[in-house]
């Protein structure tokens, strides 16, 4: 008599494949973002800046300081200043940080080599720098808002009886307080962008620094005639037009400020862009 064992079959093995879509690649990034420590330093920073420097210059703001010979002080401006003017003096610092963590999204993921995972598990590349410009944009837009129109109402006691006060229904005090948070945020995306085209978080930084605040100081060695054309085009400059209350001469209006600078940013971006897709990680 013969026993012949019968072996169970084996039952196949079923995956499950998952699809690369912009929806899963924008949950990714959005994961990495807040799961990183620096990102919620560098966002409270930017913000604290933002409220700190803001109520300070409004509560030191002088008119006649200059006049009667004494310290000006972070607020005095003489005539030419405005309340929402002093609210956003810290507008420059927050957005050092601000790109500083763009840069770091970006460029930090080429330091740790991370980004061969992310590329490997998206082979389109692209829809990742999408995803972190979609990401840090919007977030940095609404912090930054919200910080700047704590800086003004902060700041509104403190110039009270004051020549210069105005009030958030005051003719322009919004656009200009949203104004300064669709450029913080623009700037978010250009620090992200920096840092994709460079690969260099040093790199990146420096360059961040160079565009926003030496270039101006740089361009007025030109000849004053070149210098009074290209000035307003500069990024840095053509984003201060997007948030002030009043248009100044030989500046921008605030939406073609705007314009101006968006180009910056989506110029940055397509040479990313471009690098991205055309070289290895």
């Amino acid at each position: 008599m013969t026993v012949t064992s019968l072996a169970p079959a084996s039952s196949p093995v079923r995956t499950t494949k998952y699809r690369v879509t912009g929806i899963r690649v924008l949950r990714s990034e959005w994961a990495k973002f807040w799961s990183l420590r620096s990102s919620w330093i560098t966002l409270g920073v930017a913000v604290f800046l933002l409220v700190l420097f803001g109520a300070i210059a409004s509560y030191t703001y002088s008119p006649d300081a200059v006049a009667t010979g004494g310290p000006p002080g972070p607020g005095s401006g003489g005539g030419d200043s405005d309340a929402v003017g002093l609210a956003l003096t810290g507008v420059t610092f927050a957005s050092l940080a601000i790109g500083v963590l763009g840069v770091l999204l970006s460029a930090g993921e080429y330091s740790t080599g991370m980004i061969r995972s992310t590329l490997a598990a998206v082979p389109r590349r692209l829809p990742v720098l999408w995803a972190k410009a979609a990401v840090i944009g919007p977030i940095a837009l609404v912090l930054a808002t919200v910080g700047a129109l704590a800086a003004f109402q902060l700041g509104t006691p403190g110039l009270d009886g004051e020549r210069i006060a105005l009030s958030l229904s005051d003719d322009g005090v919004l656009r200009s307080l949203a104004g300064a948070g669709g450029y913080l945020g623009l700037v978010a995306v250009f620090g992200v962008a920096l840092g994709v085209l460079i690969r260099s978080s040093a790199g990146a930084i420096a360059a961040l620094v160079g565009v926003l605040l030496i270039l101006p100081g740089l361009a007025s060695l030109l000849p004053d005639s070149w210098y009074d054309t290209l000035s307003p085009y500069f990024p840095s400059n053509a984003g201060s037009a997007v948030y002030a209350l009043h248009e100044t001469s030989g500046a921008l209006s605030p939406g073609a400020g705007l314009a101006v600078f968006a180009g910056w940013v989506a110029l940055t971006l397509a040479g990313a862009a471009f690098r991205l897709r055309g070289t290895d990680a």
